[in-house]
């Protein structure tokens, strides 16, 4: 019987012979046919008269075609040079890092200009240090950009990341994610101990300047999602969870296994709450469609609470947290 790592190993080479083959013939064959594009694009927004929205979109997923190429060039020039050298370890790490604070400096760059964002960051009890543990809300494929934008290219702090495993059939995530202390979850709850521990190790021996971050919704928020989060609560009777989530209008209520798992294994690191606006209008590709992105502004707002703080009950304490969040999305779609 095979090994359970060659078995990961022959998953991981028959995705990559799929993506990254696929990346760079798409990247390719979008320089190659850019003016014809481009124009059919100019010619649907005339009709469509959306602010250019459909060239916008064309935009951005072109650039990001290129920096998945570069991203993949510089992952292989990094393979190829610690082989060549036998540098150490850490080393290797360091710039692989750097390499994917770039990948992600550089599509936030290039969304911010291409969609005239505007993003506004405020703080309260100095959350830019390490060690911390990063509990950020997810509401769409932007904000998988924002722990780096916010916390990683201004502060230096070196995020681990807690992904799920769809993420992997990005070629750049998939081989430099591989080469740094992430963890990539499954969310149909099959292996769920296997890799709760999973999590729970990226937060020990955290230094000064590192942090574990996580998404405790696990999912992007829909009013759909919502309803089959309280349908599922309702059919496992379970009283205090229901009656948190019907309480929440904004936001999914966060699942417990793996942010009480970081706090349980480091329990004497802050956690860093991240919650943001703005990015509602980018759930989808058909919202980057629509144009809805257009001229937004991502307020972003980042409380620390130190490990001391924090109650017995973890629990309790992270449902108080996510009301929290729920008030502050509410708050800024009111007043939009």
């Amino acid at each position: 019987m095979p090994s359970p790592h060659r078995e990961v190993r022959a998953s991981l080479s028959r995705r990559r012979l799929l993506t990254i083959p696929a990346v760079l013939g798409l990247a390719l064959l979008a320089l190659v046919t850019a003016p014809l594009w481009l124009t059919l694009l100019l010619l649907l927004d005339a009709v469509r008269r959306r602010r250019m929205a459909s060239l916008r979109m064309g935009l951005f997923a072109g650039f990001y075609l290129a920096c998945e190429t570069a991203g993949l060039l510089a992952a292989f020039a990094l393979w190829l040079r610690r082989h060549a050298t036998g540098e150490d370890e850490a080393l290797y790490r360091a710039r692989n890092f750097r390499l994917q604070r770039w990948w992600a400096g550089a599509l936030f760059a290039a969304a911010r200009r291409i969609y005239r964002l505007e993003l506004r960051v405020e703080q309260e009890g100095d959350p830019f240090r390490g060690p911390m543990l990063l509990f950020l809300r997810h509401a769409s494929l932007g904000d998988t950009l924002l722990g780096s934008q916010v916390f990683s290219i201004p502060h230096g702090i070196e995020l681990r990341y807690v992904l799920k495993s769809e993420l992997l059939w990005d070629p750049c995530l998939d081989v430099v994610g591989h080469r740094l202390p992430n963890t990539f979850v499954r969310r149909d709850g099959e292996d769920s101990k296997r890799e709760i521990e999973a999590v729970a190790a990226l937060a020990r021996d955290l230094g000064p300047d590192e942090g574990v971050l996580i998404y405790p919704e696990g999912t992007r928020f829909t009013e759909d999602k919502r309803r089959r989060v309280i349908a599922r609560l309702e059919e496992r009777d379970d009283g205090r969870l229901l009656a948190h989530a019907r309480r929440l209008r904004a936001v999914l209520p966060p699942r417990h296994g793996g942010p009480l798992a970081l706090m349980e294994a480091a329990p004497d690191v802050d956690v860093v709450l991240c919650m943001h606006h703005g990015f509602e209008a980018a759930g989808t590709a058909g919202d980057l469609w629509s144009g809805r992105l257009i001229g937004s502004r991502i307020d972003v707002r980042c409380v620390r609470y130190p490990a001391g703080t924090i109650p017995e009950d973890r629990a309790g304490w992270l449902l108080d947290r996510w009301l929290e969040v729920d008030t502050f999305v509410m708050g800024h779609q009111e007043a939009s």
